[in-house]
């Protein structure tokens, strides 16, 4: 087991892989939280789908990872990504049958592959969040907004709530970018597939009944990382966000067992 995750994690801090991931996310983030402070009077709203997020909010203890849970979603979808193409592509370029020689157990190698891409989500929501709330202090001033409660014992629980909810929310995404990786077994399918349904189809269909993202996979997901919503609840996204996550895995693992390893 410690050999996969090694063999993975070799793969995974390529430079071009790694800053290349690491760079998307703090662009993200930053975009995020800059749009956040500077934008706070603006009549067109300073966060997602033209929403307003008040002074009075940004100054909770909670303010200074407002803007870090809102990029919850987009660090998922670079999850998600990176998942799907790391899984895939070891049918692609046929390098899984050369794997099961020396590791015969698939049960195996998919546990150490999931273990070795969970470190990396998890570095990179630290460094999303540290570059996050550091961007939301430095700018705080600019906005007025004040931030006596944001390091308190309060501001710190905060903090490692959102930390819980953004990494619970990042890694499921990336489990269900692997599961479209088994069951496509192609890189480019279950990244376009997956960033397709995200992104526009539920999106399309919140638009036409906005009912429907009361059930919505990744707008569940989404939610996790902000903590639930005004019109879904927390428990509510992780309950039914998990269970979508859970049913895929199974599936995609059984698959991944029996399934001959040729794409």
């Amino acid at each position: 087991m410690i050999r996969v995750i090694f063999a993975e994690w070799r793969k995974l801090r390529r430079p071009t892989l790694f800053l290349g991931t690491i760079g998307a996310a703090l662009f993200f983030t930053g975009l995020t939280s800059t749009f956040l402070y500077l934008m706070i009077d603006s009549e067109q709203g300073n966060s997602d789908r033209g929403r307003q997020v008040s002074r009075e909010v940004l100054e909770l203890a909670g303010g200074s990872v407002y803007g870090f849970a809102s990029v919850g979603g987009l660090l998922g979808i670079i999850a998600l990504c990176v998942f799907a193409a790391q899984t895939a592509q070891e049918y692609t370029y046929g390098t899984l049958r050369n794997l099961l020689v020396r590791q015969p157990g698939r049960i195996r190698i998919l546990v150490g592959k999931l273990i070795a891409m969970k470190i990396f989500a998890l570095v990179m929501i630290a460094i999303s969040a540290v570059v996050s709330i550091a961007i939301s202090y430095f700018l705080s001033d600019r906005a007025k907004v004040n931030t006596d409660l944001w390091f308190t014992s309060a501001g710190f629980q905060e903090i490692g709530k959102t930390l819980l909810n953004v990494a619970i929310s990042v890694i499921y995404f990336g489990i269900v970018g692997m599961i479209l990786g088994l069951l496509l077994r192609s890189p480019i399918s279950s990244i376009s597939i997956g960033v397709l349904w995200i992104l526009i189809i539920e999106n399309l269909l919140g638009a036409v009944k906005p009912v429907f993202l009361e059930w919505m996979p990744g707008n569940q997901l989404s939610l996790i990382a902000q903590g639930g919503s005004s019109e879904i609840s927390y428990m509510h996204a992780l309950t039914l966000g998990s269970s979508y996550v859970f049913v895929g895995a199974i599936v995609a693992t059984v698959l991944f067992t029996r399934r001959d390893v040729a794409n």
